[in-house]
């Protein structure tokens, strides 16, 4: 550890691993286009493989368009020669990665692919591999010299292995105009998908609904603030909400008013247009209303402006 700069060498590492990612860019051409046209058009899976540190790369990949709307898995190599190559239907598309594109326990699934007519994507760096001579469409990723001082350990190839699976990924959502809803859909147990699913109703206040008379001496009302536990109350006329006061409110109309503070009523001081949705309106959609007016609670009410709950910052908290 004496005889080298530890953060040195981890910069170079990274500076070459960038350098590698960079390098991708020259390389997409036609083969690209048509790799990305065949997953488009795939009626079946995405089914990546790969050996050794490319075969991880894969499953990372294979997760990453499984979850952005391109159904795939990962199925190592030597599984599918040993009984697994069942699952391949002839809806899919096979995508391999290696580096060297020489992989003998890779090769050794092509001649079923061939057999059924099942389009192979190929990804290596030699253009001139069994891979890519077998391949249907071959993607050349040509990577010079890996991050390893050694230049043996696969580093920036597996690195730009997956900036290109990446790349995939996104223009295959950007062709599907991909959503955050959709990505919701796949991700349930998430925060992010409980945000996007879950509605209004599913976490609004419903029971003691701080709601008061417009005709209410402010004073009494400023009780019914702090009993609310929300730091509001809902001035209503006819059972119908008709503004807002939140602490907020309170504390200003003291300052304004002072000694005339006891002498008003709700009316008065009340915000006469309060932030109110439905109750199928999504928690995110809610955030965004709160943040963007600066707002703490939102009031749910029914097509006849009736209020049947609340949904404060902390409701969303998820």
């Amino acid at each position: 550890m004496k005889d080298i700069q530890v953060r040195d060498v981890a910069a170079q590492c990274l500076r070459n691993e960038a350098e590698a990612i960079l390098q991708c860019i020259p390389q997409l051409d036609d083969a690209f286009d048509r790799a990305i046209e065949l997953m488009a058009h795939c009626r079946g899976k995405v089914i990546v493989t790969g050996v050794g540190k490319s075969g991880h790369i894969g499953a990372k990949i294979a997760a990453t368009l499984s979850s952005t709307g391109t159904p795939s898995f990962y199925l190592n190599p030597l599984d599918a020669f040993h009984g697994d190559l069942g699952v391949i239907t002839c809806d899919d598309i096979v995508m391999a990665f290696s580096n060297s594109g020489q992989t003998d326990e890779l090769l050794r699934i092509v001649p079923f692919l061939k057999d059924h007519q099942i389009p192979l994507i190929g990804i290596s760096g030699n253009a001139d591999s069994l891979l890519a001579r077998n391949a249907t469409v071959h993607i050349l990723l040509h990577i010079p010299h890996e991050a390893c001082p050694l230049n043996l350990a696969p580093t920036s190839s597996t690195t730009a292995q997956l900036a290109l699976g990446d790349a995939m990924a996104v223009v295959l959502m950007e062709m599907r105009h991909f959503e955050a809803q959709d990505f919701a859909q796949f991700h349930p147990g998430g925060s992010l998908g409980r945000r996007l699913l879950m509605t209004a109703r599913d976490v609004m206040r419903t029971e003691d609904l701080p709601t008061v008379p417009t005709t209410m001496p402010l004073s009494e009302a400023v009780i019914c603030v702090s009993r609310s536990r929300l730091g509001l109350v809902v001035p209503v006329e006819d059972g119908r909400v008709v503004g807002i006061i939140t602490d907020g409110d309170v504390r200003r109309a003291m300052e304004r008013l002072k000694q005339q503070f006891f002498n008003v009523t709700v009316a008065d001081v009340m915000t006469p247009t309060p932030k109110c949705i439905s109750e199928t309106m999504k928690i995110s959609d809610i955030q965004h209303l709160m943040h963007q007016n600066k707002i703490h609670a939102v009031l749910v009410t029914d097509q006849e402006r009736r209020l049947i709950g609340i949904v404060d910052s902390f409701s969303c908290m998820l």
